[in-house]
């Protein structure tokens, strides 16, 4: 098997999140569900938008903050994804780039304009998502190029994809092109609520082997299996999943295997300022020591540091190296 190119590839939406401040009120007052993401039409959007207060834009999107996470922390990554050729495009473009990351995937020269998720941060951190998926939305197989997926160890994917029947099919290309390539395919369930429109095809991907690596968080895991018990559901999961990690906040992370799982702690912070990203950091650590061949133990140390950086500054990607953070706390890359 030749030497993969490049550690991880993502493909996910190419999202310019813009982020404000909220309080619960605001949320009621909206009729949002505090914690999820909702998708959205323009006319909402612009209603949204108009009601914030003060707003930050900066390139999102779920794999693709996984994917700048990869990057930050030394490794070769890469993202394909769709943006209109429009003002946030271009932001979405320069930003991932200048992030040390190859996005290659042509812009639209029409349609719908770049999509975007207006981010609502209560005091107590948690964050609520509205996002208009605009261009993103019309991703499709034509972008997903054979030689680029399997040039990559790890092709990572977003749940949020199988809403979209184009991106949808895109995701099973891209899959069976690593698969055919001996490379590995992984997966995030995104959002509970996500789960729920796709329960039964989440689980076919997992045990039919599409999905390599599956990553959740303990919301996902109740509504995949459709249990409010813990034990239950991770158990459920150890025997369909052949590596599986469930994040559970300021309790750590379980990393499930057939044959046995591991709990890790989360790393210590001092304050939580935005969960945004929090899972999407996990993933990059946890990608990049599988990519670099330690551990799961070192793997999931990683993904908590990565998560622990994200949730203490605005935004969802890292504001500091991840590769010195490792380094400084004696963790190996």
């Amino acid at each position: 098997m030749a030497e993969p190119r490049f550690d991880v590839l993502g493909i996910g939406n190419a999202i310019v999140d813009v982020i404000a401040r909220a309080d619960d009120d605001f949320l009621v007052r909206h009729a949002m569900r505090k914690g999820t993401m909702s998708l959205i039409v323009e006319e909402q959007a612009e209603r949204i938008y108009g009601s914030m207060g003060p707003a930050v834009e900066m390139s999102g999107g779920s794999a693709a903050n996984t994917i700048v996470g990869v990057a930050s922390f030394g490794a070769r990554a890469a993202f394909v994804g769709k943006v209109r050729d429009d003002t946030l495009g271009r932001v979405f473009l320069h930003d991932i780039r200048a992030a040390g990351v190859a996005f290659d995937t042509p812009p639209a020269p029409d349609g719908p304009s770049t999509a975007r998720s207006y981010i609502l941060v209560t005091p107590d951190g948690e964050r609520t998502m509205n996002t208009f998926l605009g261009a993103a939305q019309n991703l499709g197989i034509d972008d997903v190029h054979a030689e680029t997926i399997a040039a990559a160890a790890i092709t990572y994917l977003e749940g949020y994809l199988w809403d979209p029947q184009n991106a949808k099919d895109a995701f099973l290309e891209a899959a069976a092109i690593a698969h055919d390539a001996r490379r590995q395919v992984a997966l995030t369930l995104s959002d509970a609520f996500c789960v729920d429109r796709w329960r039964d095809e989440f689980l076919g991907l997992i045990r039919s082997g599409i999905v390599d690596i599956l990553f959740a968080n303990e919301a996902e895991l109740h509504s995949l299996y459709q249990t409010a018990d813990f034990a239950t559901a991770l158990a459920a999961l150890q025997k369909d999943a052949a590596l599986a990690v469930v994040t559970r906040s300021e309790q750590g992370c379980v990393v499930v295997r057939r044959e046995k799982t591991e709990s890790v702690p989360a790393f210590p912070v001092e304050r939580v300022v935005d969960t945004t990203g929090a899972g999407d950091l996990f993933a990059a650590g946890f990608l990049f020591g599988l990519a670099r061949e330690h551990d799961h133990v070192t793997a999931a140390r990683l993904g908590a540091l990565a998560a622990a950086e994200v949730i203490q500054h605005l935004g969802a990607r890292p504001e500091t190296s991840l590769k010195r953070l490792a380094e400084e706390n004696g963790i190996p890359t």
